[in-house]
């Protein structure tokens, strides 16, 4: 059994349901950043099949991008199916401009959040910031609410009580499942702002800085799929001296 079912089922021990949320795109140039949401409880683990297919999901940086395709149509059929609740939200990229990309990924992730609350029949199911310590909390009904991990560092300010996960996408399923949904969804878009913006090749890097993208910004400037606050370095240092910095993983 892989460390990321092991994860979420002690974690499953002691809450009702897990809700994992990830995000894609962060370190791009170009495009929104995307955040996905995947909620599910013990009951998910009951059946042989969905154990050893999900001994598969790993952090969808470590697969490829067939891999993240076909895991990522299991997902969702196992949402058809009534077995998990999944959520996927994006930021654009004014938004991007106008917050930050922190303000903007805490958005997109809770949009997803928002978006399961809305599809919840009584009361809310996760505990607002403003709960107090990250304890298992019980709404008026008794009814424990999930536990919400995300990865990364804490949010701040984020509206609803969650547990930071370093490097959560390659030590929890449900946030591994949340970050393949997140990549996959971001990607497709980037592939459709690729048939709009073809001279800039983002079908392929998806956005990133990679040294074909700076390129194609310096022959063509940005288009208005592009970040300002993340391009002023590039286009203020024609030389290229001083984009080391810049993240080129995709």
């Amino acid at each position: 059994m892989s460390r990321l079912i092991q994860h979420d089922r002690r974690q499953l021990a002691k809450y009702p349901s897990l809700l994992g949320i990830d995000e894609a795109g962060r370190g791009c140039l170009a495009g929104p950043v995307s955040a996905g949401a995947v909620w599910l409880d013990a009951t998910f683990f009951s059946s042989k099949l969905r154990r050893q297919l999900a001994g598969t999901i790993n952090d969808s940086k470590k697969l490829s991008a067939e891999d993240r395709d076909e895991i990522y149509h299991i997902i969702l059929g196992w949402e058809e199916r009534g077995m998990i609740r999944c959520a996927t939200a994006m930021a654009d990229v004014m938004e991007i401009d106008a917050y930050n990309i922190l303000g903007a990924t805490r958005l997109a992730m809770h949009r997803c959040v928002q978006t399961l609350v809305e599809s919840h029949e009584g009361p809310c199911p996760f505990a607002t910031a403003a709960s107090g310590d990250d304890v298992p909390l019980f709404s008026d009904n008794d009814v424990a609410w999930p536990r919400m991990l995300v990865d990364g560092k804490p949010l701040k300010p984020f509206a609803w009580q969650h547990h930071a996960l370093v490097g959560g996408d390659g030590k929890s399923l449900s946030i591994a499942m949340a970050s393949i949904l997140a990549k996959v969804r971001r990607d497709r878009l980037m592939e459709e702002l690729d048939r709009a913006y073809p001279k800039y090749g983002f079908a392929t890097h998806k956005g990133y800085a990679t040294p074909e993208h700076i390129t194609a910004i310096k022959a063509h400037g940005p288009c208005p799929e592009h970040r300002p606050l993340f391009l002023r370095s590039i286009l203020n240092n024609p030389e290229g001296q001083e984009e080391d910095h810049l993240e080129f993983s995709f």
